[in-house]
């Protein structure tokens, strides 16, 4: 959530085809983020309210961390600056009267969605990083530890995220506003980054059938062992491979009808109170759900999630198969027609696995290396490719052709400008209406 607005218009769209670059970004932001705000600030003796909103509350320390956030970004940054701060501290402000509008507009985020943009948040960073430990070393905590005491930061920011989307994901900038934007801002457009035209052959990772066998097994002995009398939560504290719900014995809590995978769903449903289902498999893997509540409505559930492991041998079978698609275009084949064949992503398949052109500063510095070393036309070994966390998999990618930094044009970069215009669009509404809800909602400044 920004802190501080943008003062000239930029980008944050990426078409879907770009949705693992997105993820990457949007991770890291959010994780630095609220690991700052946990850290303490150098000659802060105590901490005090300094503002108030709806019911929520800011702290100095909220300020602090916000404001050492940009000093990192910025080093000419003077932290002492009491405009720089007042700024920050009304960034806070409006954030917190947008959840406070979004919770009293029943938008909720379920238990699901607040483990789902863990695991993208802390897979961007160990992709970014390298390892968990590297990241444990970084942010001075387990990824336990990061997981249980982030959960209500990152729901916040689903609520933020939703709310926005609802009331303005369907503003566009008109062909007109493009042309006027452009008129306007063309000197201020910043120069469009060095891209490279991708695509890419994506294969997701097959467990075996003794790998299923073996998970599917495991669940069932712990189904048995519950309703011999065994403790459901302690079996999912020891069991469960969903790091949101195990500490807390599995439970899920209220979720609305048609948040959960329909499998998931389906089965809860069909359950009587305290009633244990057999092991259901959704692509998260087996769980053994049991149903605490139901509503019309809702249903509050716990379960225990068994992941089903992808062993060495599945792993190099799928790199295998994409290395012979490497070595057909090396023979003649064209990568398009194998991608509409071979490609397991539904998203890019169709477009022969076109990812569009995709800027290289987004890109992890290790494929970023990766694809400026290759020539036009040149296709990667196969690399890790992790846009869904319940589906691992690989891809090769194709670099189709690189593009330069240059300055942005309407003919040449018509669609940019017209995301930029689009976002730009979106943020001045966005500002409008923060600007009711100052209006209209109760917020103070503690002195």
């Amino acid at each position: 959530m920004n802190t501080i607005e943008n003062e000239e218009p930029t980008s944050h769209s990426l078409s879907s085809k770009k949705k693992i670059i997105l993820i990457i970004v949007l991770a890291l932001s959010v994780l630095a983020s609220v690991v700052a705000e946990a850290q303490p600030v150098a000659g802060q003796s105590a901490d005090k309210i300094v503002a108030i909103v709806g019911k929520e509350i800011i702290l100095e320390s909220d300020v602090q961390a916000n404001i050492a956030i940009l000093a990192q970004q910025n080093k000419q940054l003077d932290i002492n600056d009491k405009a720089i701060r007042q700024k920050v501290l009304d960034g806070l402000i409006n954030e917190r009267l947008v959840i406070t509008k979004a919770i009293e507009d029943s938008v909720t985020a379920s238990d699901e969605e607040i483990t789902q943009q863990l695991d993208y948040t802390l897979q961007g960073l160990i992709q970014s990083y390298g390892s968990e430990k590297r990241v444990e070393e970084l942010y001075g905590m387990s990824i336990a530890k990061i997981r249980k005491d982030y959960r209500e930061e990152i729901r916040k920011r689903i609520l933020w995220e939703k709310i926005r989307q609802q009331k303005f994901s369907s503003t566009k900038a008109s062909t007109r506003e493009v042309g006027d934007f452009f008129t306007q801002y063309s000197d201020s457009i910043p120069p469009v980054p060095p891209q490279a035209e991708l695509a890419h052959i994506v294969k997701y990772v097959q467990a075996s059938v003794s790998q299923k066998e073996e998970t599917l097994k495991l669940a069932l002995k712990v189904r048995d062992s519950i309703l011999k009398g065994g403790d459901f939560a302690d079996f999912a504290k020891r069991y469960s491979g969903d790091g949101g719900s195990s500490v807390s014995g599995g439970d899920l809590g209220w979720v609305d009808k048609g948040k959960l995978v329909p499998e998931y769903e389906k089965a809860a449903f069909a359950l009587g109170h305290d009633e244990t289902t057999q092991p259901i498999e959704t692509p998260f893997g087996y769980h053994i759900i049991q149903t605490i509540e139901k509503r019309k409505d809702a249903i509050h559930t716990r379960h225990i999630l068994f992941k089903i492991g992808r062993s060495t041998d599945d792993n190099e079978r799928t790199k295998n198969e994409l290395s012979a698609l490497k070595d057909r275009v090396a023979k003649g084949e064209k990568f398009e027609d194998l991608a509409k064949k071979y490609s397991e992503e539904k998203e890019t398949q169709g477009f022969g696995g076109s990812m569009g052109a995709v800027e290289l500063t987004r890109l992890p510095g290790e494929l970023k290396s990766i694809i400026e070393a290759l020539p036009d036309g040149g296709i990667t070994d196969p690399l890790p490719y992790m846009a869904d966390p319940t589906k691992p998999a690989f891809h090769i990618l194709q670099r189709k052709v690189m593009i330069p930094e240059h300055k942005a044009t309407i003919d040449k970069d018509s669609k940019r400008i017209e995301q930029i215009a689009t976002v730009y669009k979106q943020n001045k509404e966005f500002d409008d209406w923060v600007q009711v809800l100052r209006k209209t909602l109760y917020w103070e400044v503690k002195q």
